[in-house]
């Protein structure tokens, strides 16, 4: 942790702190929460929360770049300041995986702190060794277990057809950088929530940056089922008197609503107005080309 941080040892120490108390940590911020409700209209609030949502933040992932991540066989480093177009956060944006074919997976503090279904628990991924190994040598208590890329993929899959999005989590404490990927519901993620409440008191703040992508739809198709209204956890799809209403700006595009239409008439395309995609294949040829 002192070789990844460097002379930060506040965030060596925070680290250490993050990945050992897990538990009681993620559980302490679930009670602090709903206080956030108390403060709509308090504006000395929105520069704590910034300091906050700067350094705790993920990336929405689709299936398909999910998908990817969990067939790189080679290290990759990328940190240079155009990551900020896929990550736009202020810290922690590097796109690094180190021997990411060492995986690990363990117990999901957001999920035990809100006593989710047990066959849902087991969903926080590490990629690459030096993560991975910690998790194995320091946190026992949360069941940690080496898993393949493979099985690394059928637990996103798994976890997706119970409608739950996936993200990558960029935290200053861990090192900004990727290497956790999580499989999260909005009943029982941290993140998700302390986006919801800043929404609901208006700071405009949020700690998921959206896939990248938008959702196009074919009425042809469309039989008008609501399978993509019901699976939606961000409100950007409706039927209002039988017609279909998208929001593009709600639209985080995890693409669960593609994933559950039973016609096929929703597809993903890469939306110019948001961040980039974290598609591995995308930001590696872009980098060939610089």
């Amino acid at each position: 942790m002192i070789r990844k941080h460097g002379w930060r040892l506040d965030r060596a120490l925070h680290n250490y702190v993050y990945f050992v108390f897990y538990y009681p940590y993620v559980k302490t911020i679930f009670k602090v929460l709903p206080a956030l409700k108390y403060f709509r209209g308090f504006k000395p609030i929105v520069p704590l929360g910034k300091m906050i949502f700067d350094r705790y933040h993920s990336k929405v992932l689709s299936l398909e770049d999910t998908r990817k991540i969990f067939k790189i066989n080679k290290d990759i480093n990328l940190t240079s300041d155009q990551n900020k177009n896929i990550i736009p956060f202020k810290y922690a944006r590097n796109i690094i995986f180190q021997e990411p074919e060492f995986i690990a997976v363990m117990d999901c503090p957001c999920k035990k702190a809100a006593n989710a279904q047990d066959s849902t628990v087991s969903s926080c991924i590490a990629v690459g060794k030096q993560l991975a190994s910690f998790w194995l040598d320091h946190c026992s208590k949360y069941n940690p277990r080496k898993i393949s890329q493979e099985q690394a993929l059928e637990i996103v899959t798994t976890l997706r057809n119970k409608g739950h999005i996936t993200q990558a989590f960029f935290k200053v404490a861990t090192g900004g950088c990727t290497g956790v990927i999580c499989n999260c519901h909005p009943e029982t993620c941290a993140s998700l929530q302390a986006t919801m409440y800043a929404r609901q008191i208006d700071i405009g703040l949020s700690m998921n940056a959206p896939s990248g992508y938008s959702v196009t739809h074919d009425p042809k198709k469309c039989s008008k089922c609501k399978a993509c209204e019901s699976i939606c956890h961000f409100d950007a799809l409706c039927f209002t008197n039988g017609n279909r209403k998208y929001s593009k700006d709600l639209c985080m595009g995890c693409g669960l609503c593609i994933e559950n239409c039973p016609e096929t008439a929703l597809s993903m395309v890469i939306d110019p107005d948001k961040p980039y995609p974290l598609d591995i294949d995308m930001i590696m040829e872009n980098q060939e080309k610089i």
